[in-house]
C-alpha cells in the first residue's frame, strides 16, 4: 500500500483488445487499485451489458469497485458498484435517484463551482481534468493543479485527477491532494504490460507521498 492516501483508479482503454480479461486480471493483481471504470463509447446496450457481464466479476471478486461510464440505468441493472457521468450526460440529481445508494462520480473539468454543485446533488466523488495532454478524450479545457489543491484543502468530497497522467508526471497531483489518480494509457499501453504499468504508477505515487 502507498504511504500516501492517493490510490489508483483504472479506466478501460477506448477499444478493448483481445484477451482483455487476462490483462485486466493481471493489472488488478499487480497492486492496490480502488476502482475500474468501464468506458465504452458508441456501442449498443446489448454489447455494453455483455461486456459488463464479462468484466465485472473479475473486478468485484478482488474487492475492487466496478464503475460504468455514462449509464446509471445500466449500472443499476447489471450489478455494477456505481456510475460516472459527465456534465452533459444527464442531470446529476437524476443519476443519483437512479443509482440509489450506489456510487456516483461526476466530471467537473477545471471548475470548483461545478464540483460543489455535483456534491450538493449527491456525488460521491468529483473528477478534475485533464491535467496533461491526452489522446483518450478531448477535454473542453485543461485543468489547473491549483483547482485540485484548493478542493482537497477545503472540501470533504473525494477528488479524482484525470487526463494524461503517467508515473513520470503524477507527483504534483499526489502532492496537491488528489485522493485518486485515474489512468488509461499509463497502464494499458505500458511497454511491459498492464501489470508493470500498475506497479510503476504505485511506485510513483508512493515516492510522491514521501
Amino acid at each position: 500500500m502507498p504511504d500516501t492516501d492517493c490510490r489508483l483508479y483504472l479506466i478501460t482503454p477506448p477499444i478493448l483488445p483481445e484477451k482483455f480479461e487476462d490483462q485486466l486480471a493481471a493489472a488488478l493483481d499487480a497492486g492496490d487499485i480502488s476502482a475500474v471504470q468501464l468506458r465504452l463509447k458508441d456501442v449498443s446496450d446489448d454489447i455494453l451489458l455483455k461486456t459488463i457481464d464479462r468484466l465485472r466479476p473479475i473486478v468485484q471478486k478482488r474487492d475492487v469497485a466496478f464503475i460504468l461510464n455514462d449509464r446509471p440505468d445500466l449500472a443499476k441493472k447489471s450489478g455494477c458498484d456505481g456510475a460516472h457521468v459527465g456534465q452533459t450526460d444527464m442531470a446529476i440529481k437524476d443519476a443519483r435517484k437512479i443509482l440509489g445508494d450506489l456510487m456516483l462520480g461526476v466530471t467537473c473539468h477545471n471548475s470548483r463551482h461545478l464540483a460543489m454543485e455535483a456534491g450538493e446533488a449527491g456525488a460521491d466523488y468529483v473528477a478534475f481534468g485533464a491535467f496533461y495532454a491526452t489522446t483518450t478524450k478531448e477535454p473542453p479545457e485543461m485543468a489547473e493543479i491549483e483547482t485540485l489543491k484548493l478542493w482537497a484543502e477545503t472540501m470533504e468530497i473525494p477528488c479524482v485527477a484525470i487526463g494524461g497522467i503517467t508515473a513520470e508526471n503524477c507527483a504534483p497531483l499526489v502532492q496537491a491532494g488528489a485522493e485518486f489518480l485515474a489512468v488509461v494509457g499509463a497502464v494499458w499501453n505500458h511497454a511491459d504490460g498492464p501489470a508493470a504499468g500498475v506497479q510503476a504508477m504505485l511506485k510513483a505515487i508512493t515516492a510522491a507521498g514521501e
